[in-house]
């Protein structure tokens, strides 16, 4: 639709089958650059509901983003850190509107402690059957960039730590295309 993605395309045709599938009217997505992904959520959002639906796209800076996006009607912007207090209370705001199940999408700051922050964050509006996806998390070694430093893969690890009983992990969907830009981070709330 004209605004560019910066996603792997295998990845994408996943979450247009998991929206499809778990059926959402909401989306979160924490980082939002030109906006080409919360224009292809919200497309998808409208195929598959009948009701309204809506996307949440956070980010601290949406100057990049590109203006078709923000005349998009099924699209916020919110502007500011995604682990900040505003940012869980619009979330809980959407979800007394638009219920749960919930898609959700991390894919900002990836350093591990900024990352460990989200999930915490999204530990408190997630419910059973809702869905997460942890991008990036194949930097550091995970094939990629392995000298980037801890990211998202570790900042799961450490979240499993505490919470192991939290998610499960959708293996087979991670491995459908034998390649993502999210390993380890396809996960169901439980």
């Amino acid at each position: 639709m004209g605004v560019p993605v910066q996603k792997s395309p295998s990845d994408m045709w996943n979450y247009q089958e998991i929206i499809h599938d778990l059926k959402p009217r909401l989306v979160i997505e924490f980082g939002t650059y030109f906006g080409g992904s919360a224009m292809f959520f919200s497309s998808i959002l409208q195929q598959v509901n009948r009701l309204p639906s809506h996307v949440l796209s956070v980010d601290i800076d949406h100057s990049n983003v590109f203006p078709a996006v923000k005349e998009n009607p099924n699209v916020e912007l919110l502007t500011c850190s995604s682990t900040a207090p505003e940012t869980e209370s619009r979330i809980s705001d959407l979800i007394t509107v638009f219920g749960h199940p919930v898609f959700a999408i991390l894919d900002s700051d990836h350093s591990k402690e900024h990352v460990l922050n989200e999930m915490l964050l999204m530990r408190k509006v997630l419910s059973s059957g809702d869905y997460l996806i942890v991008e990036d998390s194949n930097i550091n070694g995970h094939p990629v960039l392995p000298f980037v430093g801890p990211g998202p893969f570790e900042a799961i690890q450490e979240y499993e730590s505490r919470y192991p009983q939290d998610f499960r992990h959708d293996r087979e969907r991670e491995a459908k295309f034998g390649f993502s830009f999210a390993p380890n981070g396809f996960l169901i709330r439980n």
